[in-house]
């Protein structure tokens, strides 16, 4: 018995040994056995068998088809090798599917896969100024100006190379931090209380700003008059003579459009109960960007002329007795005893002026149609309409300074919807606004103009206007000069601004007012040796320059070879010694400055660019906080050794615009683009106020 199950063990063993080795036989060389079929007859096939092939083609395709069948069941079959996670898996984008079928296709002249499209890069590379800060051992008056420059020199170069160095994938991180990210609700209503107002700097925060039907009412009462020995509304009194002064000023501020400089005025409004020049109580209405007052409206007590501009059906201005008689009083009660008597014609009312000492009003202001409304006391007061560039979802803040006691304000009918307020969402990101590369030849103007890291709006606002000027042109060039911001997420989207419109040259020092000196340097440099240009011309990035007007000026020049010099320029300007823009002695000891053009917009030869350049190399360039001064300073150097043309316009309008403009300064965005408007219909026009 054991003999019998010991052989019938070893024939079942014999027999799985035998299944074993065919299965394998099928599964790795049967394949290989159909592709030499399949693709090679003619190592299988006779001399013979050749020639009869093509009689028998239909039975050839239908036994190649029958093979190509069993042959993708085998492979079906197969394992499939997964790929290591040192190398990862590359899937194709799907193609449009051949008019062909696939599967039709005989698999000899199958396409190889197609390779990965590639994704087009609009990134380039980033443009650094070639102005180099080196140590300078300067004494005196400029020592300290020199010292400042060489931190921020310091300091800017380290926060560009970590900018430089940081990854695509980091700038998106960077981006989406929680920290940069605003999550500021809008309420329809903001109710505040007069020590609320205090407590908040006298300032009520509108998130969304205003929008049609949005309007803001407060409780408050003037102060008494009190003694000003230096008014800013009055004419001076000689001696030591007081005068009284009673006013006050309600803003709604642009908080959000700006970053650390001081916000647009989008409505000033400016109740003088005493002490205006006129002698008179007056209001006066006006806007104000970046330092620069509109033309004021005033309302001195005259009814507006019937065929004067109306907003909403509204005067501008509705009268008030001028005196301080009694006819409002007897005006009231005449109109009181027609109305008893039955007359039915209109009997006219004067009002007194809508504010006095240390007497309760409520004020209303509204946001109409066409402009502002501004009721006291029930009664319509005056209107003032909506001006180019300043606009109601801007007004984020109300603010209230003067001589006045605040009860309370309230806002109502505000939008709940937050628009984009960042400035970083001005940027459009299409290829139409994108600068050309720099041209291999020289050129006969380079533009170089001084921009601040977080100014995008305006960047992206000369790119839409007048620098379409010239990129028409081939003989100009314009690029912006961007020093580091102190902030590490504007400095990202600085550098993806630059990288992606290739119009930016950064200058990497750290920003501040008193070094924009440096741009200009930087401005100087980049004409001289990266474009190699025959006049260089400097601006600011809220200047409006039309560039084509700007070119023909320069070319009508008859300098006979002379250095050139053309702007606004200043003689016989003396410092200020005392205010904001005060100049101690030891930084200008002289009582005149040498002259010098307005820094808004000027132009210089490239034979005086060069000298600047040299002179900053040679560590012998002295540096003065004001920038355009500075430039009149080098050139008076200049002018000792080489005569210079000095050419003076005051169409290079240094105080907002004015008609047939070179340069218009402090125009906001949308001013820029209003104008741009007027320029391509052939109109050199301002867009200051409504038209």
């Amino acid at each position: 018995m054991d003999p019998f199950i010991s052989i019938s063990h070893q024939r079942s063993f014999q027999a799985l040994l035998a299944v074993s080795f065919i299965y394998i036989f099928v599964i790795y060389q049967m394949p290989f056995f159909l592709d030499q079929i399949v693709f090679q007859p003619s190592s299988f096939s006779s001399p013979s068998s050749s020639s009869s092939s093509s009689s028998s083609s239909h039975s050839s395709s239908s036994s190649s088809s029958s093979l190509s069948s069993s042959r993708k069941l085998i492979t079906d079959a197969l394992p499939l090798s997964l790929p290591l996670k040192e190398e990862p898996l590359i899937v194709s984008t799907p193609f449009r599917p051949s008019k062909v079928s696939f599967r039709d296709a005989p698999l000899a002249s199958a396409a190889p896969t197609p390779s990965l499209p590639q994704r087009q890069n609009h990134r380039h590379a980033l443009q650094v100024s070639g102005l180099a800060f080196r140590d300078i051992s300067v004494t005196g008056a400029f020592s300290e100006l020199h010292m400042v420059a060489k931190a921020a020199w310091k300091a800017g170069r380290k926060v560009f190379s970590e900018l430089e160095a940081m990854k695509p994938e980091e700038e998106r991180d960077d981006k989406r931090s929680p920290k940069n990210q605003t999550t500021e609700k809008c309420p329809h209503s903001i109710v505040m209380s007069g020590t609320e107002f205090l407590e908040n700097d006298k300032i009520v925060v509108l998130p969304c700003g205003l929008t049609l039907g949005s309007h803001i009412t407060l409780v408050a009462r003037p102060y008494k008059a009190h003694p000003e020995y230096d008014p800013k509304i009055s004419v001076p009194v000689e001696g030591d003579q007081a005068t009284m002064v009673s006013q006050f000023m309600m803003e709604l501020q642009g908080l959000k459009t700006v970053d650390g400089e001081e916000p647009p005025r989008i409505l000033h409004f400016n109740p003088r109960l005493k002490g205006d020049w006129s002698g008179k109580p007056a209001i006066e209405l006006n806007t104000c960007y970046r330092m620069q007052w509109g033309s004021a409206q005033r309302c001195e007590g005259w009814k507006a002329r019937a065929d004067e501009e109306s907003v909403d059906g509204l005067v501008k201005c509705e009268k008030w007795i001028r005196d301080d008689n009694s006819r409002s009083e007897e005006s009231k009660t005449t109109w009181w005893l027609n109305r008893l008597i039955g007359r039915k014609e209109k009997v006219p009312i004067d009002w007194p002026y809508p504010f006095m000492e240390e007497k309760l009003f409520v004020l209303t202001l509204s946001a109409g149609l066409e402009g502002y409304h501004v009721n006291v006391d029930g009664r319509h007061v005056t209107s003032f309409p909506y001006r180019t560039g300043f606009v109601l979802e801007d007004a984020t803040g109300l603010s209230l300074n003067g001589d006045i006691d605040l009860h309370s304000v309230f806002a109502g009918s505000l939008p709940t919807t937050h628009p984009s307020f960042s400035p970083k969402g001005h940027l459009e990101m299409l290829s139409q606004w994108q600068a050309a590369p720099l041209p291999e030849g020289p050129i006969d103007l380079f533009i170089g103009i001084l921009s601040a890291g977080n100014h995008f709006a305006e960047r992206m606002a000369v790119r839409k206007s007048w620098m379409q000027i010239v990129a028409k042109s081939p003989n100009m060039v314009a690029r912006f000069f961007v020093a580091m911001h102190g902030r590490k997420e504007i400095n990202v989207e600085l550098k993806r601004e630059a990288e992606f419109f290739n119009d930016i040259v950064i200058v990497p020092f750290m920003d501040s007012y008193d070094l924009v000196v440096m741009k200009t340097v930087a401005i100087c440099e980049y004409g001289v040796h990266a474009v190699s240009a025959k006049y260089i011309m400097k601006c600011d990035d809220d200047t409006f320059v039309k560039a084509d007007s700007v070119m023909s000026k320069v070319k009508k020049v008859r300098n006979g070879g002379r250095s050139l010099y053309v702007g606004n320029i200043n003689y016989y300007h003396k410092p200020l010694r005392h205010g904001k823009w005060a100049v101690t002695y030891e930084e200008w000891p002289e009582e005149d400055y040498p002259p010098y053009a307005n820094g808004p917009g000027y132009i210089l030869s490239s034979d005086i660019a060069h000298f600047i350049v040299s002179e900053f190399e040679r560590h012998t360039l002295r540096l003065f906080k004001m920038e355009d001064v500075s430039m009149g300073m080098w050139i008076d150097q200049f002018n000792a050794t080489k005569p210079v043309q000095y050419v003076h316009d005051l169409k290079f309008c240094q105080f907002g615009c004015i008609n047939g403009y070179l340069t218009a300064h402090y125009q906001s965005p949308r001013q820029m683009l209003c104008m741009w408007e007027r320029v391509k219909l052939g109109k050199v026009q301002c867009c200051n106020v409504r038209r």
